[in-house]
């Protein structure tokens, strides 16, 4: 059985409809059901059981899956970056993952899968090399980025990046996003204004050296995404953290232009100053360097940014439709086996 925390949110979800689509149906579900819509994400999924976070956990340290579990992914948590109450991200982030990992030192023939986050590498000045040596030298902006750098800190120092694989996923969009509010992708928030005719706004830089909406981010489709994690839960010789992203930074305008193509609109965007309380807390570049991801065998070709944005647009935003209504998995993106590089790798 595998197990997937945050298994009713944007990418557990979409996780879970890949492992139905190459046949596992052998996943417990483990998340907090609130008052948001993230139920109807698991509509149309196929899983053994769903249990709330914290009847999962006391059940796991109980010994009641002992034996059950042959793979645990653990994407659970809170991944607002403006969410200020550091008590609540240092229990529900670092905490919670925590137990899970001391969980798995007990029992190491599960495997351990867990996200960390691009946020993990702050302004990007030190780059954004997935090796663990050079985790002291991350300043992660945002409380968010911290929770998830102290459980990589944390997992170096007991030995755990030996033997299982934390991700640090890039800018992530696509379908069953769409309970995430303010913290969804650029697409999911402007498509209605702009399908109803309005402009698109994007931040101003407040940089010298970038131009408005010339701010680059590595943005990668949330199937894209999946894939790579399904490669490193399945391939246990892979360790350590691994940034799956496109390999590719884009800027905001490039985003903006591929929504509006995918509209069959003419683009129409505007600029408008950023939050004062962004500014000192904003990447300008992010790019994902994935030698390590490849070299692990994982050769999954990223679809490029444009034909995602045209998917998503036209397959789920436009028909309003969850990942379970769209296309199935491609036969030459149903597995995690090695493939060629693809186009922004």
């Amino acid at each position: 059985m595998v197990v997937v925390t945050g298994g009713a949110g944007f990418i557990g979800s979409v996780l879970i409809w890949h492992l139905n689509q190459i046949g596992r149906d052998d996943v417990l579900v483990v998340d907090r059901l609130g008052t948001d819509e993230r139920w109807k994400n698991l509509v149309g999924l196929r899983f053994d059981d769903y249990l709330d976070r914290d009847a999962f956990i006391e059940r796991l340290e109980a010994g009641r899956f002992d034996g059950a579990v042959d793979g645990i992914v653990h994407l659970g948590a809170c991944s607002s970056t403006t969410e200020t109450d550091a008590a609540f991200l240092i229990e529900n982030n670092y905490r919670y993952s925590v137990r899970l990992g001391d969980w798995w030192e007990r029992h190491p023939s599960a495997r351990f899968v867990y996200a960390s986050s691009a946020a993990t590498y702050g302004d990007g000045s030190q780059g954004y090399r997935d090796d663990e040596g050079g985790l002291d030298a991350l300043r992660p902006l945002n409380m968010y980025g911290y929770s998830k750098h102290l459980f990589d800190l944390h997992a170096r120092r007991r030995g755990w990046l030996a033997r299982i694989a934390g991700i640090k996923y890039f800018n992530v969009f696509g379908p069953n996003e769409g309970h995430k509010g303010p913290m969804r992708s650029l697409i999911a928030k402007a498509f209605p204004a702009v399908r109803s005719g309005a402009a698109l706004e994007l931040f101003e830089s407040h940089r010298p050296d970038c131009r408005h909406g010339e701010q680059r981010r590595d943005f990668i489709y949330v199937k894209d995404a999946v894939a790579m994690t399904v490669f490193l839960l399945e391939q246990p010789a892979a360790a350590g953290l691994f940034n799956v992203g496109a390999g590719a930074a884009r800027t905001w305008n490039d985003v903006g232009h591929a929504l509006f193509a995918a509209l069959s609109m003419k683009p129409r965007i505007s600029y408008v100053p950023m939050p004062q309380e962004l500014r000192g807390a904003y990447q300008y570049h992010t790019q994902a360097e994935t030698g390590r991801l490849r070299a692990a065998g994982c050769a999954h070709a990223c679809m490029p940014l444009e034909e995602a944005v045209s998917e998503y647009v036209r397959e789920y935003l436009a028909p309003g439709r969850l990942v379970t209504q769209g296309p199935s998995l491609p036969a030459s993106r149903s597995s995690a086996a090695p493939c060629a590089p693809g186009s922004g790798s």
